[in-house]
């Protein structure tokens, strides 16, 4: 019985904490090339999952997935363009600033758009399915999910280090005057950071919508500021430290709910906390570089 319970809690984690990394994922690219924290990833993630919704009704899952991954890779590209280039030399209390309108913006434009009552996103049988195994419940979906993280995680590695766009977004967040210098395109590079951020966010915003069944136009508010603790509890500016602080924090949410189901309100909270604690006791995380003085 433990056994099974343990196993069970295995497979819940990895299927939240997978989720959490590859929303983390794209944060930590902005952040890593801009030093922003981009609040509105969360909102993008919405705006992913509500074309994806609509994209269904029309189209085959993956035509409609595409569309949803272009379509919000366009939003992300309009927001750098729109808030975020005019401001690039700005002080980062503007730039902070900015983010959080951004984000504010996308959350009323949502509710006036689509309204404020939930919408069902559309079943789809192939993630549906659910096997078990012994005293486990397997939904397909919870394999799935890590499935799609790991491949993500595995281009998105290959494209920055192994070409030469993914040179230049290294180059770019280690000194953004000297890469130009040298001729590298800032702006070219920072779009393709914006949009590769954005795709990202619309994948996690799609998968997020087949695991809970319905979206809100306020639906990537508390996935984002969850993804936000990975990527700090990792390492912000580190891809592989967002992975791994998604998967962290995944589990201890998990694990939170299943031993203590008594406080499981208390679930988001649990975010917060460690946000408090990495930033008290490892503020670089578990994966960020040293920064000299």
């Amino acid at each position: 019985m433990i056994v099974e319970l343990l196993l069970q809690q295995l497979v819940n984690l990895l299927s939240l904490g997978s989720l959490y990394a590859l929303i983390a994922i794209g944060y930590t690219l902005v952040y890593g090339v801009l030093r922003l924290i981009n609040f509105a990833h969360g909102d993008v993630m919405m705006v992913g999952a509500y074309i994806a919704t609509f994209a269904l009704t029309r189209l085959p899952w993956p035509a409609a997935f595409g569309v949803a991954v272009c379509g919000t890779a366009l939003l992300g590209v309009a927001i750098e363009r729109a808030a975020y280039r005019p401001l690039r030399t700005a002080p980062r209390l503007s730039l902070l600033i900015t983010a959080i309108g951004a984000s504010l913006f996308l959350e009323n434009i949502g509710i006036v758009v689509f309204g404020g009552r939930p919408l069902a996103f559309p079943a789809i049988g192939l993630f549906d399915r659910v096997l078990h195994i012994g005293g486990i419940s397997l939904p397909l979906l919870s394999v799935w999910i890590p499935a799609g993280t790991a491949v993500v995680l595995a281009v998105t590695f290959w494209i920055i280090y192994r070409t030469r766009t993914g040179m230049a977004m290294r180059a770019i967040s280690r000194d953004r005057e000297t890469a130009q210098l040298m001729g590298v395109n800032v702006n070219r590079v920072i779009t393709l950071t914006f949009a590769l951020g954005s795709a990202l966010a619309a994948v996690g915003g799609i998968m997020w919508s087949i695991k809970f069944t319905s979206i809100t136009p306020l639906m990537g508010v508390m996935p984002g500021i969850k993804a936000f603790v990975a990527a700090v509890l990792g390492g912000i500016g580190s891809v592989p430290g967002a992975a791994l602080g998604g998967l962290v924090l995944g589990g201890l949410e998990v694990l939170f709910v299943a031993f203590l189901p008594e406080l499981s309100g208390y679930r988001d909270a649990l975010a917060f906390f460690i946000l408090i604690g990495i930033l008290l006791i490892r503020p670089r995380g578990i994966m960020g570089e040293d920064l000299p003085e």
